[in-house]
């Protein structure tokens, strides 16, 4: 063996293992951003649950289809179906979002670390065009939902 290809060689597995160490920084350095961001959050300034049960009391007095249990006087608490109905969807759009925001970083992580290899590449821009096209599609179906929900209750 010459000692162009061992130096070659040598180079070689320097390179191998500089690009599983890069690996280790980026995915230790992303866990710490992370980290700190969760731990920085300011808290929510959300509304009282009271705020949010009267709203919903006003807005059923306004649909025909409550006018007697407006009249009654029952109200509308955590237990109305509509309102675990809109906790139900709330959970599931957080859900996806978190889904989305994660496959975004993942598939940024995946091109930025892809050294060149353009099938690394194209599967990390086919994950960001596909997880666009899924949050897309999610959003529009919930916008369709609540407008027809909403010309259906008038």
């Amino acid at each position: 063996m010459g000692i162009t290809a061992l130096y070659a060689k040598r180079f070689a597995s320097r390179a191998v293992s500089n690009l599983a160490n890069m690996k280790k920084k980026v995915f230790f350095i992303s866990c710490l951003l992370i980290l700190a961001g969760y731990l920085t959050a300011l808290p929510a300034q959300a509304q009282s649950i009271a705020n949010t049960i009267n709203g919903l009391n006003e807005t059923a007095a306004g649909v025909s289809a409550f006018e007697p249990q407006v009249a009654s006087g029952e109200s509308y608490g955590t237990s109305f179906l509509a309102t675990k109905a809109g906790q139900i969807i709330g959970l599931i759009l957080s859900f996806v979002g978190v889904l989305f925001l994660g496959l975004m970083i993942y598939a940024g992580i995946k091109w930025m670390t892809a050294n060149g290899n353009d099938q690394t590449v194209t599967e990390a821009k086919h994950m960001i065009i596909n997880a666009s096209i899924g949050i897309i599609i999610v959003f529009a179906a919930y916008a369709i939902t609540a407008f027809l929900g909403s010309e259906v209750l008038k």
